[in-house]
């Protein structure tokens, strides 16, 4: 097993945390967004073509394939594909779920179970774009299953340590939320106050796959944001 958490570029706009002739893989700042959206904003997709531009002094368009996406003020590991050869293998690995994904999430009360499978039933409101977790099924209501272990208590906040079984609409948000656990940070799911950043505690912290291409086991770690509470977690 590969362990891959050294940060081999580091700048204002872009940390990359792994990069082959096929994949890369970068740790999203807060407020990032993965690919360009009705805001207009610059996407961290085109923040990686250029660094990829730059780097092998490529002329033209740039080849980069987005596999999977993260939130906008959640933080970590995005993997996108530098060959059209490895992109429709990465978008197999995901929809197999050959793919571990663990986040790290600081939330302002203990959950009543040190670890546990939390199983919920998520429906999205596209009209304020929250999902609302039901212990039923519910109409246009998709079934969500994660899996959770409390790994520190801090002064105000406790550190919890999520696995996805499923991948939905803001899943760890909102069932963390349903047990009376927001994110620190998260108003829209029940949080208190804002971070300063405009960021929620919710860090996807590893991943761990086969290669696409080399069939080499990855395991991939994402340095936390630079913050006194979150750096206590360490």
């Amino acid at each position: 097993m590969t362990q891959q958490s050294k940060i081999l570029s580091n700048s204002s706009n872009l940390q990359v945390i792994y990069e082959d002739n096929h994949i890369i893989v970068v740790n999203k700042r807060a407020g990032d967004i993965v690919q360009g959206d009705k805001t207009g904003d610059k996407p961290l997709s085109d923040v990686v073509k250029e660094y990829i531009a730059e780097k092998y002094n490529k002329p033209g368009n740039v080849y980069l394939g987005t596999v999977h996406r993260l939130d906008r003020p959640t933080t970590g590991l995005v993997i996108f594909s530098k060959t059209s050869k490895a992109l429709p293998r990465l978008n197999k690995l995901f929809v197999s779920k050959d793919i571990s994904k663990t986040y790290w999430a600081l939330v302002k009360n203990a959950p009543e179970k040190p670890s546990d499978t939390l199983i919920h039933w998520l429906r999205k409101n596209p009209k304020n774009n929250k999902s609302t977790a039901y212990i039923k099924e519910v109409p246009e209501s998709k079934k969500a299953i994660l899996h959770y272990k409390t790994l520190k208590a801090l002064d105000n906040y406790y550190l919890l340590e999520v696995n996805l079984e499923t991948g939905r609409h803001h899943q760890i948000r909102s069932q963390l939320s349903s047990i009376g656990c927001p994110i620190k940070g998260d108003l829209k799911y029940g949080f208190d106050r804002r971070n300063k950043d405009a960021s929620i505690s919710l860090h996807a912290r590893n991943i761990q796959f086969i290669h696409p291409v080399s069939n080499e086991a990855l395991n991939i770690t994402a340095p936390l944001p630079k913050d006194p509470v979150r750096e206590a977690c360490l």
